[in-house]
């Protein structure tokens, strides 16, 4: 009996033992159990990244090879430090920071030592390798630009860090991933999924073959292609047009809400952000503080509009039913808050809708203004009416568009008044500045070309949006094809682009026809102040235009904004009909014009001691601001 149960407890014992070898062996084994082993080795295969075409299929980026020296610190034997960093053109103080470096983050794991060696290097290296135990060469591929523009709307990529590592554990050390633009918006969809290899190593630390036969391997799969709704012989013209010139540019299809061009000036070749001397670069170009270059104007300046939010106003009047296309007003050239005159440049007159646009009469939309505020018993009701107005624009909001930065402008409400003025203790008269766009209004230009598209459709605008096809394929994203409506009637839009028309036909603009276009525009001239010394000061104004054109079947709606650029239809203006005319027409036909437009700066104007953010131009002391309009109030 003792000899049955004794066998009985060793054959159970051995059942067992074999039973939990099987089960670790066959089906409890993972890629993350495999890494605790030390006699495993895991060697990863890139995919290239994506490429990135343009809306007609033209290369934007694509990829070249490059090659990374990586090491495992603890597989590190003694070597030639001297000959190693010759080699590698490094001196012995990096070698030192990158290896402590890489022991910090794992000892077993192979880390970047060196990255993105040229194919020189790589040939001059290879044969050498093996002399140096714990250092290999690892193969990925490295962004090629078939283009020097577009720069803040591709983006760039670099290594990960230690949020990146810590927020996605996809990623490991030396890994790179998109860091801005579209590089960092589609990320997923372009880096594709990296393979791996497990290595057997036997007690010499030598490698002897796949581990498993492979069994855990994993083939890489290469980033998907995409195109983006650019124009790429659109971004490039506009970009050379911008040479010597601060601002932002931004051109759409009002139909789709696709995104021909997005332009910030000054910007840089994206190609300085590649290769070994990315980092200095990028140090040169993020501590410019004059030019900005990293500083995306197109989706972060917020400018007051200036004259263009002229004509919101007047949209927001016809619906409040306060005027019609009929209604007159006399421009004394100029006119009054309290005993104050407010200046205007249209030559005075009695002005209607029409030619209150096309003349950009400040006395026409200041009275309108003050009208639908006076429409309600209160001004708190008046300002949620037309702050609801306004917004139904995509005015003071962030518009969606799938970029991963952007400022959402301004829009005042009530409680923004309330907290300088106090609660029912201010009127439509002290906010009169932004009724011709001044005051405490703030647009970025990508929300004046979305503001101008809703114009052009007479009613509702499309997201912005930068995405076209995903792999060849049409992308459908809802919020990209539903149109979004605004809180104006159909009915109302026509007198107001009629208005916009003749700013092109007789109006501050008709000086830049294109031969065979017909446009509707508006040019701003936007008040710039800064503060100098403390001491607020008014320097050379910006130059805004926005336009769709044709006006019957708008195929383009742009918005141009220059800092210091004199009035509306000096830079801005010419600006944006050589853009109109070379997306409708392919070609140049006043090329008078574009040779101006191509050579004159405006880099006097920002060789100005400037204190301060040029492009803020609200920014001043609030208590005197209030006490002006309070006392422009009491004297009225």
């Amino acid at each position: 009996m003792k000899k049955i149960l004794l066998s009985s407890i060793i054959v159970i014992i051995g059942i067992t033992f074999i039973g939990r070898l099987s089960y670790l062996q066959i089906f409890s084994f993972s890629p993350d159990q495999v890494l605790e082993d030390p006699a495993i080795k895991r060697v990863y295969d890139y995919p290239e990244r994506g490429y990135i075409y343009d809306r007609n299929d033209k290369l934007l980026v694509g990829n070249d090879p490059a090659y990374d020296v990586m090491v495992i610190p603890r597989e590190v034997r003694q070597l030639d430090t001297l000959e190693f960093c010759g080699l590698l053109g490094i001196d012995k103080d990096k070698f030192n920071k990158e290896l402590r470096k890489a022991r910090i983050y794992s000892p077993r794991l192979p880390s970047v030592f060196v990255p993105q060696l040229s194919k020189q290097d790589y040939a001059r290296l290879q044969e050498k390798m093996r002399h140096y135990e714990g250092f290999y060469i690892q193969k990925r591929s490295l962004r090629y630009y078939d283009t020097n523009a577009a720069a803040n709307v591709l983006g760039y990529i670099s290594e990960v860090n230690q949020r990146d590592l810590a927020k996605n554990p996809y990623y490991v050390q030396g890994e790179l991933t998109g860091r801005t633009g579209v590089e960092k918006q589609y990320e997923d969809i372009l880096r594709g999924r990296k393979g791996v290899q497990y290595i057997q190593k036997d007690r010499y630390n030598r490698d002897i073959g796949k581990y498993k036969d492979g069994i855990l391997d994993t083939v890489p799969e290469q980033g998907l292609e995409i195109n983006i709704t650019i124009d790429k012989t659109l971004q490039e013209y506009g970009e050379r047009l911008m040479v010597g010139k601060h601002g932002g540019i931004v051109a759409l299809e009002p139909g789709s809400g696709e995104i021909l061009s997005m332009i910030s000036g000054p910007t840089y070749d994206p190609a300085l952000l590649v290769g070994r001397e990315r980092s200095k670069n990028y140090s040169k170009l993020h501590y410019d503080s004059i030019s900005r270059p990293t500083w995306d104007r197109s989706i972060l300046a917020e400018p007051s509009p200036g004259s263009p939010f002229k004509v919101m106003n007047a949209l927001v009047g016809l619906q409040e039913g306060v005027i019609s296309p009929s209604t007159t007003v006399k421009c004394h050239n100029g006119f009054y808050v309290g005993r104050k005159k407010r200046g205007c440049h249209c030559g005075g007159g009695i002005r209607n809708l029409n030619n209150g646009i096309y003349k950009s009469c400040n006395a026409y939309f200041a009275n309108a203004f003050r009208k639908i505020y006076e429409k309600y018993e209160t001004t708190d009701e008046g300002m949620d009416v037309w702050e609801k107005h306004m917004k139904s624009f995509g005015l003071g909001e962030y518009l969606g568009y799938d970029l991963p930065t952007g400022r959402k402008g301004r829009i005042p409400s009530k409680e923004y008044y309330d907290k300088w003025y106090g609660d029912n203790r201010w009127a439509s008269s002290y906010i009169i500045s932004n009724s011709i766009g001044q005051g405490e209004v703030a647009v970025t230009p990508i929300q004046l070309a979305n503001m101008t598209a809703a114009i052009a459709n007479r009613g509702f605008y499309y997201t912005p949006h930068i995405l076209k096809k995903v792999d060849d394929k049409d992308i459908s994203i809802p919020d990209f094809v539903e149109p979004k409506y605004t809180t104006i009637d159909k009915r109302h839009f026509e007198p107001v682009i009629q208005g916009m028309a003749d700013v092109y036909n007789e109006g501050t603009a008709k000086w830049l026809q294109i031969p065979g276009i017909e446009i509707a525009g508006k040019t701003g001239t936007v008040e710039n102040f800064t503060k100098i010394d403390s001491v607020r000061v008014q320097l050379t104004d910006h130059s805004i235009f926005v336009a769709f054109a044709p006006v019957e079947k708008p195929e383009i709606a742009i918005a141009v904004y220059i800092e210091n650029g004199y009035y509306g239809s000096r830079y801005a203006g010419h600006i944006a009909s050589l853009m109109i005319e070379k997306y409708l027409k392919g070609e140049i036909t006043r090329t008078d014009l574009e040779k101006r437009m191509l050579e004159r700066t405006l880099e006097h104007e920002y060789a100005k001691p400037y204190s301060g953010e040029e492009f803020k131009i609200n920014e001043y002391d609030w208590s005197q601001h209030a006490k002006k309009f309070k006392e422009d109030e009491s004297s009225r």
